[in-house]
């Protein structure tokens, strides 16, 4: 077994918060209760392998015409080192971990040897979006041959302390890290923007487009905005006014804004930074608890080790233990320059991102855009990816304006919109109903909480977790990708699973919203308690729309394998051809409507690799309620009521594709027409261990090489790109 820790499963809300039913009294006689239930055929192995298409948020306001029925046979389930699509469609690779950004950058000979990273692809795949341009090169919204990817670079693929796979004989697992190979780990996090082309119907990046560009964690190009830019909270020895941040990290699911730019989220970034045991003593104040809840405890190690490759400061950035002196001569606040969604405009390099802190910072993933109304404000929906935490909507304080859509500089239209306004947090009660919390220093819950004193709006959002804790948020069970319903503009989160959701729990025992607690066996004797296989979770604002204070909200569908229980486990009746477990990514097409669900699951690879399935999902209300009842530790009952959504059929949900062995899929955008759409295969192998690095044979996956993609075998992240053989669009 690999010596890795689930950085996506971190585990740092200790607080004292209910969950729904003990949030709120059942308010029945205030709302209508909800209605609510979901479920599909053949497979076919390709050698080769690609995508486009990137989701999150979309600029077409006007929605499209649904699918009537999903038109592909079913994919089976599989555990084959390779991706699967359906008949009629063909896959192919278009970007890998290494590939050339430049024209003078070396090609990957992926054997451990090679440097440059930041003028590389970086590593781990996830959020993308696509950003077309026209023949002449310039921007376009409905061009479908050319265009640019914008990309995540989420992390690496790890045994301890090494990302064993970019070194040449699997690198350093104890410390002090080389520089050398910390140098290269830094730089493959981040972003990437690469130019794609369709020539003749083959799709290939063009690495000596002037477009290209990385973003990394070592960037000097990004800076704070909102109201926490300029705080005492943010005062680092890189950036003594508190203005900037060095670079982007763990960057996850993503977004794409009304006016044309990008957004991507930072997610798990706590955990590549240490600080030592005494730091707690030293510092003897109210940033202790702070760093706890986003856990940060002393002494804990860090991800990589970074902090030990030398003295100059972009190694000691990452030990952040308070010293003797001001904040500004030390890096005790670098952890507060991170957790935010990122915007940078995708078409030019030269402007400068902005980290947008009035969005709050937890573990973003990605975030999606409730519709657009000309003279409303705009709300942003986004989820904390972590066991317990919370899902926030953010309000503008601007209101929308047509003219927007198409702006001169689509980063400062992003000060306008994205840098004032409110921080709400969801509470979901127990009769389908649910209320936004604005989190403001002027809320007296916030004000008055003992366990954390705010000093300012700056420190409410800086502080968000703990905000939420204040006003008593629901804990959810994991909330990762969000996207917005084109059809109807309702709201859908991925709640990926929950090892801590237990009937006996004194915090988190099962809610109307997060009702399920049973046992997972894996290989018939390992036990997954909790919720190992998630749910995905809908939510439809009232009738003041985007500025609505309160929802309405059911599950759409509960992942479970399909002999599982029917009464308490797989609550939406899903068959072979549509079972899957941990939703993660979630992208509603522009084109078709049709809604995108991915994988990053644990629970259900004894059966099956990774997946991606397409969905038409209804509406809120369109299912019916659902009792579930519990025996407690002393013999009573603990009954939970949910609402479930209409039973998918076989035609309203079905597996579209299975990825290579111990991969994740992750990331989705397509061009406008819908006919090529781009997806992501995240970390294949990853379950190797660092002591096979010189044995191929003993790789868990050799892909995409063995799907005849790029030198050597050691398995690579990668963009593919899918199409349909009749030149349709895809899913239909």
């Amino acid at each position: 077994m690999n010596d890795r820790i689930d950085f996506n499963d971190e585990n740092s809300n200790t607080s004292a918060n209910p969950s729904f039913d003990s949030v709120l009294q059942a308010r029945l006689n205030r709302r209508g209760l909800l209605r609510g239930g979901v479920g599909t055929v053949g497979t076919t192995m390709l050698g080769g392998l690609g995508l486009a298409a990137c989701g999150g948020g979309s600029d077409d306001v006007a929605a499209p015409v649904p699918a009537a029925l999903l038109g592909f046979s079913a994919v089976a389930k599989s555990l084959a080192d390779t991706v699967i699509v359906p008949p009629g469609y063909t896959a192919s690779v278009l970007y890998a971990l290494g590939d050339p950004l430049t024209a003078t950058t070396a090609a990957y000979k992926n054997d451990g040897t090679d440097t440059d990273f930041e003028n590389r692809a970086g590593d781990h795949h996830d959020g993308m979006e696509w950003f077309g341009l026209d023949a002449s090169g310039k921007p376009s919204s409905s061009a479908i041959e050319r265009g640019l990817l914008a990309m995540n670079h989420e992390a690496t693929t790890d045994e301890k302390l090494s990302s064993f796979f970019l070194h040449a004989n699997g690198g350093t697992s104890t410390l002090p890290r080389p520089a050398a190979e910390v140098d290269k780990e830094v730089a493959i996090h981040g972003i990437s923007v690469v130019e794609v082309k369709n020539t003749s119907g083959k799709w290939a990046t063009l690495p000596a487009s002037a477009l290209n560009f990385r973003l990394t964690a070592l960037s000097t190009n990004i800076q704070l905005n909102g109201p926490a830019r300029g705080n005492a909270l943010m005062v680092t020895k890189y950036s003594t006014d508190g203005t900037k941040a060095r670079g982007t990290l763990n960057n996850c699911g993503t977004g794409k804004t009304p006016w044309g730019s990008f957004l991507t989220g930072e997610e798990n970034w706590a955990g590549y930074f240490t600080r030592k045991a005494a730091d707690d003593t030293a510092r003897n104040d109210k940033s202790v608890v702070s760093l706890k809840r986003y856990g940060r405890n002393a002494a804990a190690a860090s991800r990589h080790g970074w902090e030990s490759a030398g003295t100059d400061e972009q190694y000691a950035r990452w030990e952040i233990s308070q010293g003797a002196g001001a904040a500004s001569a030390d890096y005790r606040n670098e952890l507060n320059t991170f957790g935010y969604i990122v915007e940078l405009d995708a078409y030019d390099k030269n402007k400068t991102a902005r980290k947008r802190t009035a969005l709050g910072r937890f573990a973003h993933e990605s975030a999606t855009f409730g519709t657009p109304v000309v003279g409303q404000p705009l709300a942003v929906y986004m989820g904390d990816d972590s066991r317990g935490e919370y899902i926030y909507k953010f309000l503008s304080a601007a209101n929308w304006a047509a003219a927007d859509a198409t702006p001169a500089d689509r980063v400062t239209t992003g000060d306008k919109y994205l840098d004032s306004g409110k921080l709400y947090v969801a509470k979901f009660n127990s009769d389908g109903q649910g209320d936004w919390v604005e989190l403001s220093i002027s809320n007296p819950l916030i004000a008055a909480y003992a366990t954390y004193g705010f000093a300012d709006q700056a420190d409410v959002l800086v502080n968000a977790r703990l905000a939420a804790d204040a006003v008593g948020a629901t804990k959810m069970d994991r909330p990762e990708w969000c996207s917005t319903n084109v059809a109807n503009g309702e709201i859908y989160f991925t709640l990926t699973n929950n090892s801590n959701r237990a009937v006996a729990s004194a915090t988190m025992p099962p809610d109307s919203a997060n009702p399920r607690v049973y046992t997972d066996l894996k290989n018939g004797t390992s036990a997954q308690n909790g919720n190992p296989n998630g749910h995905i979770l809908r939510l439809k604002e009232g009738t003041a729309g985007n500025a609505a204070i309160g929802f309405s909200w059911d599950v759409y569908v509960f992942g479970a394998e399909s002999g599982a229980a029917s009464g308490t486990v797989n609550l939406s009746s899903l068959t072979a051809d549509q079972d899957f477990s941990s939703p993660d990514g979630l992208v509603f097409s522009p084109s078709t409507g049709i809604m995108w669900i991915q994988t990053d699951d644990g629970a259900y690879t004894d059966v099956t690799n990774c997946m991606m399935l397409a969905a038409l999902p209804g509406q809120v209300g369109d299912g019916s309620k659902k009792a579930l009842s519990y025996t407690k530790a002393d013999g009573s009952a603990l009954n939970v009521d949910t609402y479930v959504g209409k039973a998918p059929t076989a035609n309203t949900l079905k597996r579209f594709l299975v990825g290579a062995k111990d991969c994740e899929i992750t990331g989705l955008c397509e061009t406008p027409d819908g006919k090529a759409m781009f997806i992501n295969i995240q970390h294949p192998g990853e379950g190797t261990k660092m002591a096979d690095i010189a044995d191929p044979a003993k790789y868990t996956s050799q892909w995409p090489s063995n799907a005849g993609y790029g030198a050597g075998k050691r398995p690579r992240s990668a963009t593919i790109v899918i199409t349909k053989n009749d030149g349709g669009k895809i899913g239909t």
